[in-house]
């Protein structure tokens, strides 16, 4: 049985672009629903048109009362990052895809595209961009008017990307079609049509960081080295954290973000808040960040003063709390999403009781590990080892969930 509404995808060149039996629907219906450019394909339609300026939300609401004959234009595919999506789901209709922009946008490279990794940046902040493609061959990015292929340049730049070469795609499909390649330092002062696509292609070896980065390998103060969570403690307290690929993920004393940096390579698709109060380590930690491609939002503070700026999180690591413990993990306990884990490092039987005392005061278990590890030394030609510091690494969860994976012998 045909539907009432049908969403139709059309691109940049209207009307010619479109099958017979598209522009066959589009002539028949009743109601001409898009965006102004897409409306102004169709300049000598006869039925009503309706504009799109509100929400979805409430374009799905008249919709759905809506008896006539309906087609809703969308722009290349409407699955595609597109509105077809949201509206498919909430209305009786079906989807009839044109060409995508990103498809068009590789015909025009001459190469395949089904090992690229797609994204958007389309209506959406660049925030944790680095992380996502870094490595990726060919990365396929939607741009809008802010996050334009200059802006994206800059971006890529102040993470080191200096391995991608950008393709960049204007107005397909349209009169004005244009398409050209360009290294990231002459993209960054160029002037783009609004409707653009971008593609990187990497050229070169792009670093690689295994889980374990080694500890000189990143900025810490000096002269006084050693303010870091140590690998060996760092592997172990990341895995404890249990992080999935879109976790929150809190680092309550940054220091030199070493925990937030693995932690952002881990849940690529997530997002990671660092605090710190010793402004020194902080400008360590942004640092570190640029070098190892995590982009990382860090503030400067004492936590838990600036944690209510921060959306409620997955995993919390404390690695310090600068005396407020109690208040700290009070308000940790409060805001961890159903699920998550709290991991703390404690070097002393003080912090560790204190901890644990607090942790079962708000309703938590814990598992306490107690870390003793020593590295390698050379002496003239032998070696010796050198201990660590004994580390206490807590892990709380909620009474109510599942706690299986910390019972004994799990580790």
């Amino acid at each position: 049985m045909e539907k009432n509404v049908k969403i139709v995808g059309i691109g940049d060149d209207g009307r010619t672009g479109l099958p017979p039996l598209y522009a066959e629907w589009i002539e028949r219906c009743e109601l001409l629903v898009g965006g102004e450019r897409q409306l102004g394909f169709f300049p000598e339609y006869a039925g009503e048109k309706m504009a799109i300026r509100g929400g979805l939300a409430e374009l799905a609401s008249k919709l759905r009362s809506e008896k006539r004959r309906t087609v809703v234009l969308a722009s290349g595919d409407p699955l595609f990052y597109g509105i077809g999506g949201y509206l498919a789901s909430k209305l009786d209709a079906d989807v009839y895809p044109s060409l995508s922009s990103v498809q068009l946008a590789f015909a025009r490279m001459g190469e395949s595209w089904q090992d690229a990794y797609l994204t958007s940046v389309h209506g959406r902040d660049m925030k944790g961009l680095a992380q996502r493609i870094d490595g990726k061959e060919k990365v396929a990015l939607l741009t809008d008017q802010a996050n334009d292929p200059a802006a994206i340049a800059r971006y890529l730049l102040s993470f080191g990307m200096r391995e991608y070469r950008a393709f960049v795609a204007e107005n397909l499909g349209g009169a004005e079609e244009k398409t050209g390649w360009y290294d990231l330092e002459e993209l960054q002062d160029g002037q783009f049509s609004p409707l653009n696509v971008v593609i990187l292609r990497k050229q070169g070896d792009s670093p690689f960081w295994p889980l374990g980065i080694p500890d000189h390998q990143f900025a810490q103060r000096k002269p006084d080295k050693g303010l870091i969570t140590k690998r060996e403690v760092r592997v172990l307290s990341l895995a404890r954290l249990q992080l999935k690929p879109d976790s929150t993920v809190w680092d309550i004393g940054t220091c030199t973000g070493s925990v937030a940096i693995e932690a952002a390579k881990l849940a690529r698709d997530g997002a990671v808040f660092g605090i710190e109060k010793n402004e020194g380590d902080l400008q360590n930690a942004l640092e570190n960040m640029r070098k190892f491609r995590a982009d990382i939002t860090f503030v400067h503070g004492k936590a838990p003063q600036g944690l209510e700026r921060f959306p409620d999180p997955d995993a919390v690591f404390i690695g310090g709390s600068g005396g407020e413990l109690r208040e700290l993990l009070q308000q940790c306990c409060g805001r961890l999403k159903p699920g998550g884990r709290i991991v703390l490092n404690a070097s002393t039987i003080e912090t560790l009781y204190e901890a644990t005392r607090a942790m079962a005061e708000e309703g938590f278990e814990t598992d306490v590990t107690l870390l003793q590890a020593a590295r390698s030394k050379p002496i003239l030609d032998m070696t010796r080892f050198e201990g660590l510091n004994p580390v206490y690494i807590v892990t709380a969860w909620r009474k109510e969930e599942s706690g299986e994976e910390e019972e004994n012998g799990s580790d």
